[in-house]
C-alpha cells in the first residue's frame, strides 16, 4: 500500500498561527491524561532550552527546541485530525492561553501586542486582517469518553480554570498559570522573551497523512511521549458512532467505561491493552462463526475493519453486548465465583492459567458464547469435560510439537466445529501413546520452559486431595532434592523431583535436604505457614528423605498418570 505523506519542520507558530489550521482531536482518541509531571517536565524543557542559566542574554536565536511528532490527516470536513500529538497539543494550547491570560490590560509596549497577536493567532481563527474571533477557536476535542472535554473549551474560551474545576485541562492550566506568573513577578523586563522564544524557536513535525488509514500506521511506528492509540480505540469511535445514530451515546460512553474498568483488573497481565484483549478473544468466535479454519492469523483491526467494520457499525448491538457478556464471564473465572462454577470446573480453570501458551483462553471463549445459556451459564458437566479435553490436547501437542503457531491448526478447526456443531475436530489430531511416552521420558523439563509449569500445575490438581488455590498464588517449580545438595543425581531436573510451591516457602526451604525441606511444608517451623500442595504435605508425612530413587518412581508416576488423562479424554490414538 502507498502512503502519501507530507512532513515539514515548523515552529509553534507556524503551525499554529496558518489559518488553514484547524485541529480536530477524534472521537476514538483517549481523553486527556497529563498530568502535572509530564507539564513540569515540559515547563522545565523550554525554560532551560529559551533561557539559559536563568539568562535571557545566553539565548542563541538559531537554536531550536524538538517537541516532537504529530501525525495529521485531513478529514472530509476540512479539519486536521489528530492522530498522534493529542496530549501534547492540547498541552501546548493550554500553555499559551495562560500566556495570553498573562498579558492583561496593562502590558501595552510594543514587544507584548506583537506576542498577543501572535498567541491569538494561534488559539483563535482571524480575519483577513488578523482581528480573532474569540468565540471560534483552532482546536475542538470529540473524544467519546472524555466528559471534561468541555473544560478544555471553557479554558481555551474564557481563560479561567476556578478551583471548582478538577479535571486535567484544569489542574494543569492552573499549574501553567502559577509558572508564569512566578516568572513575570520575577522578570517583568524580559517576561516576553519566554514565549517569543517558545513559539518561534520550539518546532513540531506535522506529519500530514493522506487518509486515517495511513496515518495510523504511521502512528504505529513512532514512539510517543504520550498515552499510545490501541486498536480498540479505533473500534471505540467506530461504537460510538454506530450507537450515536441509534440515540443511545450517552448508554454507550457509560457502558464502555465500564466494560474498560473490568477489562483492567482481569487483563492486567494478558496484555498490554486491556481492551485490545477482549476484542481479540471475541475475533476468534467471530472468526469460526464466519467459518474461517486456515491457520493464518489476520491482525486484530484488519479482522474487524472487513466488510466495512460491519461488527461494529452494522452488527454494533450484537457485537457490543457479546464483549460485554465475554468480559463478565472471565471477571467470573479471575474472581473465582463459586455462584457461577463448580468446584471441580474452579480447579481445571486454575490449572488451565498455567498453560503454556494463551490459546485455551481464546478457544474457552468461542465455547462460552456459543454454549452460554440465556443466564449467561455454562452446563457444568459439558463445560468440566471440554476444558479437561482441552488441558490434554493442548498440553500433550505442545510437547510433541513445539510452537504456537502449529498449535493452531487444530484449535482453529475445533472452534469451528464447536460453533457450528460438528464432531470435534480434535479426533483428526489424536496422539499415539507410545510417542507421547518415550517424548515424556526424554523431554528436558527444565524450569525456563512454560510447558514445566503446565505440567507441574496438572500433576498437583490431578491429585483428588488438592483444595483450590486463590488465583494470585504464586507457584514457583520446586526441586524437593536440592540442586545444591551433594552428591547431585543424573536426573535432577526430571519432572520427578519438581513440583509447584508457594514461593515464599521455596525461598526458604530450596537449599535444604528432605527432612528439613519436609517441616516447611508441613507448617511446622515457627511462625511459618505449611504449603497448600497437597501432594507435597503427603510426601513429608510418609517420606524420611527423598532419594535418587524417588525422583525415577516420581517421574514414571507422573508419565503414567498423563497417559491415562490422555486416554480418558478419547485423545490416544487406536
Amino acid at each position: 500500500m502507498s502512503i502519501s505523506l507530507s512532513i515539514e519542520q515548523k515552529t509553534i507558530l507556524a503551525l499554529l498561527s496558518d489559518k488553514s489550521s484547524y485541529f480536530l482531536i477524534p472521537d476514538y482518541q483517549r481523553p486527556y491524561a497529563w498530568e502535572e509531571n509530564e507539564c513540569a517536565t515540559l515547563w522545565n524543557d523550554i525554560h532551560s532550552f529559551a533561557l539559559p542559566d536563568n539568562d535571557y542574554s545566553k539565548f542563541n536565536e538559531n537554536d531550536v527546541y524538538f517537541l516532537g511528532p504529530i501525525v495529521l490527516f485531513t478529514n472530509s470536513d476540512g479539519k486536521l485530525e489528530v492522530i498522534d500529538g493529542q496530549q501534547r497539543l492540547t498541552t501546548l494550547m493550554l500553555l499559551l492561553r495562560a500566556f495570553y491570560r498573562a498579558y492583561g490590560n496593562d502590558m501595552q509596549d510594543s514587544k507584548s501586542i506583537t506576542v498577543k497577536n501572535w498567541l491569538e493567532q494561534c488559539l483563535w481563527k482571524t480575519d483577513e486582517f488578523g482581528e480573532p474571533d474569540k468565540s471560534a477557536l483552532k482546536i475542538e476535542s470529540e473524544t467519546a469518553t472524555d466528559n471534561d472535554k468541555g473544560e478544555f473549551v471553557s479554558i481555551l474560551l474564557e481563560g479561567d480554570a476556578s478551583d471548582k474545576l478538577k479535571s486535567r485541562y484544569a489542574e494543569n492550566y492552573r499549574f501553567f498559570q502559577e509558572k508564569i506568573n512566578d516568572f513575570k513577578v520575577r522578570t517583568p523586563d524580559y517576561f516576553s522573551h519566554l514565549p517569543v522564544r517558545i513559539l518561534r524557536n520550539c518546532i513540531l513535525l506535522p506529519i500530514h497523512a493522506s487518509t486515517q488509514d495511513a496515518a495510523l500506521r504511521i502512528f504505529s511506528t513512532l514512539n510517543d511521549r504520550g498515552k499510545p492509540l490501541s486498536d480498540s480505540d479505533i473500534f471505540k469511535a467506530q461504537l460510538y458512532r454506530a450507537f450515536s445514530g441509534d440515540g443511545k451515546k450517552d448508554e454507550f460512553i457509560e457502558e464502555w467505561k465500564q466494560l474498560e474498568n473490568v477489562c483492567g483488573k482481569i487483563f492486567r497481565f494478558d496484555s498490554d491493552n486491556p481492551m485490545d484483549e477482549i476484542f481479540t478473544r471475541y475475533m476468534y468466535f467471530a472468526r469460526a462463526k464466519r467459518g474461517i479454519k486456515i491457520s493464518t492469523l489476520e491482525g486484530l483491526r484488519k479482522f474487524y475493519e472487513s466488510d466495512n467494520y460491519s461488527l461494529l457499525r452494522k452488527y454494533h448491538e450484537r457485537t457490543f453486548s457479546n464483549l460485554i457478556t465475554l468480559a463478565e464471564f472471565w471477571n467470573d473465572i479471575a474472581n473465582q465465583d463459586g455462584t457461577k462454577f463448580s468446584d471441580r470446573v474452579l480447579r481445571r480453570l486454575f490449572v488451565l492459567n498455567y498453560a503454556p501458551n494463551r490459546m485455551w483462553t481464546y478457544i474457552t471463549s468461542v465455547y462460552f458464547l456459543h454454549n452460554r445459556d440465556s443466564e449467561g451459564l455454562l452446563d457444568d458437566e459439558r463445560f468440566y469435560t471440554f476444558l479437561n479435553r482441552i488441558t490434554a490436547f493442548i498440553w500433550a501437542f505442545t510437547i510433541l510439537r513445539p510452537g504456537v503457531n502449529l498449535l493452531r491448526t487444530p484449535l482453529f478447526a475445533e472452534m469451528f466445529s464447536i460453533v457450528h456443531g460438528k464432531e470435534s475436530a480434535l479426533s483428526d489430531y489424536v496422539f499415539s501413546l507410545e510417542e507421547l511416552q518415550n517424548t515424556l521420558r526424554g523431554y528436558g523439563f527444565t524450569n525456563n520452559r512454560p510447558i514445566t509449569r503446565s505440567m507441574l500445575a496438572w500433576y498437583a490438581f490431578n491429585d483428588e486431595g488438592q483444595e483450590l488455590l486463590p488465583i494470585e498464588t504464586v507457584l514457583e517449580i520446586e526441586h524437593i532434592y536440592a540442586r545444591n545438595r551433594t552428591p547431585i543425581p543424573a536426573n535432577i531436573e526430571a519432572l520427578g523431583n519438581k513440583s509447584l510451591l508457594e514461593k515464599k516457602i521455596n525461598i526458604r526451604a530450596s537449599d535444604y535436604r528432605f527432612k528439613d525441606k519436609a517441616k516447611y511444608y508441613l507448617g511446622l517451623m515457627p511462625k511459618k505457614p505449611a504449603t497448600n500442595i497437597h501432594e507435597l504435605q503427603e510426601l513429608a508425612r510418609t517420606q524420611n528423605d527423598f532419594t535418587e530413587q524417588d525422583i525415577s518412581e516420581r517421574t514414571e508416576k507422573i508419565i503414567s498418570a498423563f497417559m491415562a488423562f490422555i486416554k480418558a479424554n478419547n485423545l490416544a490414538r487406536n
